[in-house]
């Protein structure tokens, strides 16, 4: 805190019951947007912003309306031009806002606030992250926040889940991280593991015969999980012996108790889940094509195919449910009573997985390795390709870039702009095989986590330092604080410390770029929400100071 403003008079104006008292104390302020009305800071140093399409006649906390601004998920932002109060520099600083989204959501709900440089990597990220990775929802309306420097770790193992060949699925749920396995033997079987630290996991099951667990999703605030009988031999291995068919859908129940859920139609293995507009979705991985919804109990209603063909990965963004192809190099949309070819891409004949990155949905290849980016229906530009690989697979947005792994080194890029990745290692080396796979992948604890084929181990990167809550944030109103402290990073949710990350030297974190602060749009997606009393501070709030604010309704 700077200047004659104490903690003391802190604490008396954020507790009041006047829903602008906190505004008033100003001294430690950078800046304080209202968003009620307009766009203007109330605070002395006049950083008022630009608005991109945003809503400012929203109701707020209190249900007045002129109180909050409401973001659309597609387009809508607010700009604030660059200026010295927004150079942090390396100095601890705050952020306090009010923060409230939909229940059944049909996008992602995207980023809060950002003022970052993609192409130095400085700055900082502040979101409600949703990674869908290859065939799993890996993160679910996660908070994030993160600064950065251009500062990379190495590659570190994080070990093998049981007898695992292939890292088939990753999904943070209720504060966890867990794997989903293909273990090829004749007397084994998928299973569903529990990262415990290390090198160690803990064994949460096998919920049924078949040799992989394929897919993993939150929904309804419990853990689902599909079965397959993966073919080993579509990764250049050996066939397993195991050949009990897979197909269905269990939910969690704890302590290595399954419920079965059902089985989609005659599919002998699960492809992907995800979840959009409050229903889970499934898709098939072999013949015969299908996509289903859960209808609740062991119910599954069919949803149809493109033109008969498979639909591999799944994927919500901006309104729609998209999906990609094993059956020729399409994208595809799901239009409610039907699917729709909406992308079909150029020297590809299998599309893999899809990420969502500062605002735009990008699509994984075969055989090219070439990612493209969205750009409308049958408009898909070319992104360029990770290195000379043969197929661009999971991706994942992290800290404020994106990354994708790649077949057949198993390599993580790192997507800079235009045409250009950088290669940020290797992660499986097993010698005298075809094909090596980084498939996928989950940010959890602050790290990107990757799971690989054939070793089955999975590896974690720290890229800057950042901070998660690694529990689904639920709908509504929620007061939400991230705090650079010192030599640590803190995430508030309703006044109560929920996350902190792992520590780091506080003069290797200068924050300071030349680019707009954006109110709505980052590194992952324009905000899908609405957004109230965003507070920027100069120095690190206290426990006391936060939970005063989260007490005072904006």
């Amino acid at each position: 805190m700077n200047g004659n403003f104490t903690r003391r008079n802190f604490l008396a104006a954020a507790s009041t019951a006047a829903p602008a008292s906190a505004a008033r104390t100003r001294t430690a302020l950078i800046a304080h947007w209202k968003l009620a009305g307009d766009a203007r800071d109330s605070s002395s140093h006049g950083l008022h912003g630009r608005n991109h399409g945003a809503d400012l006649a929203a109701a707020g906390p209190r249900g007045k309306a002129r109180t909050a601004a409401k973001f659309n998920g597609r387009d809508s932002f607010i700009e604030v031009p660059d200026g010295p109060p927004l150079r942090l520099g390396a100095r601890d600083f705050s952020i306090a806002v009010w923060v409230n989204t939909g229940k059944e959501l049909d996008d992602v709900a995207g980023d809060i606030l950002s003022k970052y440089d993609p192409v130095s990597r400085r700055g900082f990220n502040f979101n409600i992250k949703t990674n869908s990775v290859t065939t799993s929802q890996s993160n679910h309306r996660h908070v994030q926040f993160g600064i950065d420097n251009g500062r990379l770790g190495s590659w570190a193992d994080c070990g093998r889940p049981g007898n695992c060949v292939y890292v088939m699925g990753l999904a943070v749920y209720d504060g966890r991280l867990f794997a989903g396995t293909c273990e090829a033997g004749k007397d084994e079987a998928g299973h569903v593991y529990r990262y415990a630290g290390g090198g160690d996991w803990i064994d949460c099951g096998r919920p049924d015969g078949s040799n992989s667990i394929s897919a993993l999703a939150v929904y309804e605030g419990k853990l689902y999980a599909g079965s397959a009988r993966y073919n080993l031999a579509g990764s250049a291995l050996s066939a397993s012996p195991n050949e009990q068919p897979g197909g269905k859908i269990y939910r969690y129940e704890g302590d290595g108790r399954w419920t079965d859920c059902g089985k989609i139609g005659g599919c002998p293995a699960v492809a992907s889940l995800a979840v959009y507009r409050g229903q889970l979705y499934a898709s098939s991985l072999y013949a015969p094509a299908g996509t289903f919804r859960y209808e609740g109990g062991q119910t599954w209603a069919p949803c149809g195919t493109p033109e008969g063909r498979r639909v591999e990965a799944l994927a919500v963004y901006n309104g729609s449910l998209f999906g990609t192809g094993y059956d020729k190099g399409e994208v595809y949309r799901y239009e409610g009573d039907r699917w729709r070819i909406v992308g079909v891409l150029p020297d590809t004949t299998q599309t893999y997985g899809f990420a969502v990155y500062r605002g735009e949905l990008y699509v994984s290849t075969w055989p090219g390795a070439t990612v493209f980016r969205y750009q409308g229906d049958n408009n898909w530009v070319a992104c360029g390709r990770p290195g000379n690989e043969l197929e661009s697979m999971g991706m994942a947005v992290h800290n404020g870039k994106l990354y994708a792994g790649t077949l057949p080194l198993a390599q993580v890029y790192r997507y800079e702009s235009g045409s250009t990745w950088t290669l940020t290692g290797q992660l499986d080396k097993t010698p005298n095989v075809r094909y090596r796979r980084a498939w996928s992948m989950a940010v959890f604890q602050g790290k990107l986590f990757c799971g690989t084929l054939p070793s089955g181990h999975v590896y974690s990167l720290e890229a800057g330092n950042s901070v998660t809550h690694d529990y689904e944030l639920g709908h509504g109103w929620k007061h939400l604080a991230a705090v650079r402290a010192g030599n640590v990073l803190k995430l508030y949710v309703d006044g109560k410390q929920v996350a902190a990350s792992s520590g780091f030297t506080a003069a290797d974190y200068d924050v300071s770029n030349d680019q707009p602060l954006k109110i709505g749009l980052g590194d992952h997606d324009h905000f899908n929400g609405s957004l109230s009393g965003l507070r920027l501070y100069n120095g690190a709030l206290s426990d006391a100071e936060v939970r005063a604010l989260a007490a005072a309704r904006a």
